[in-house]
């Protein structure tokens, strides 16, 4: 490709600068690592961060990094490293055993996986020196983490834009949170990304996916519920929640509280000094 064609047209960047911007992403100097998994949302990524690093203000510098789960035995390497090439990028990729990992912890497969690949992006990014990883999470991601946490857990929680990571030192950044997963495969689409297949023998078949098809249906039934999920995600004063539940302190309120009882004598008082009060209060 010519160095005077973009990668991806201005217009299609503006929502990736407006995340960067916003959240303060980059700085000069960094060294941002790319999770490449070959699907069409860390593709995208790949292409759009390789666009910008063209017309930032300040350096910094770009890679690419794949966590081969195992799941088939045709890891598409030369695939993968040709195409970071094509952005003068340079690929690196680890083997992580997902299937045998997960025999031996049990729990969600989803999880184990999730946690392997993290901690490997993580541990190579820190070894080649790079300080923040992209990561390609869209606002569909956002809003059915979100979802799932109050469905599952009841916590209103999701991932955030910008993550530091205390015991690694890493930065975690999510540049696509503004884009939804439908305008992702339109511009996949457009600029002619080839995504790989998915060799994860649990596609599809995920409590994921289950969060995204219920929203579907929701959102067909009431067509504002996804925007309200997304503008819940966002701190705000318009929040009218209960006061965070109580701990070991919850306790000495207790006893606070009947400590106050009054001996007998008192009591004969403080009831009599209470009407009273109640007396003046119903003449006023």
């Amino acid at each position: 490709m010519s160095k005077n064609i973009p990668f991806v047209p201005a217009a299609d960047l503006s929502k990736l600068w407006r995340a960067i911007i916003e959240f303060d992403m980059l700085q000069p100097g960094d060294r941002v690592l790319i999770g490449l998994s070959g699907g069409k949302d860390s593709m995208l990524l790949t292409a759009m961060l390789a666009e910008i690093q063209k017309h930032a203000p300040f350096h910094f510098d770009l890679a690419c990094y794949t966590v081969n789960g195992m799941f088939a035995p045709n890891f598409p390497k030369a695939e993968l490293e040709a195409f970071c090439s094509h952005y003068g990028l340079k690929h690196y990729s680890d083997d992580v055993d997902v299937m045998a990992a997960h025999g031996a912890k049990c729990g969600s497969p989803c999880f184990t996986c999730a946690y392997f690949r993290r901690a490997a992006t993580n541990r190579r990014a820190k070894e080649l020196g790079f300080n923040k990883v992209a990561l390609a999470h869209h606002n569909d991601d956002a809003v059915e983490t979100f979802f799932m946490n109050l469905m599952t857990s009841g916590q209103l929680r999701t991932f955030l834009p910008v993550t530091p990571l205390s015991r690694t030192g890493i930065t975690v950044l999510r540049p696509l949170l503004y884009y939804r997963e439908s305008e992702i495969r339109q511009l996949v689409e457009k600029l002619q990304l080839k995504p790989l297949k998915n060799p994860c023998p649990y596609d599809g078949h995920t409590m994921r996916q289950d969060i995204k098809e219920h929203l579907v249906e929701l959102d067909a039934r009431y067509p504002e519920v996804y925007d309200h999920l997304a503008a819940a995600m966002r701190c705000g004063d318009t929040s009218e929640l209960w006061p965070a539940k109580p701990g070991k302190e919850l306790v000495g309120k207790f006893r606070a509280f009947w400590g106050q009882k009054q001996k007998p004598a008192q009591a004969a008082a403080g009831t009599s000094a209470t009407a009273q009060d109640h007396g003046e209060n119903a003449d006023v």
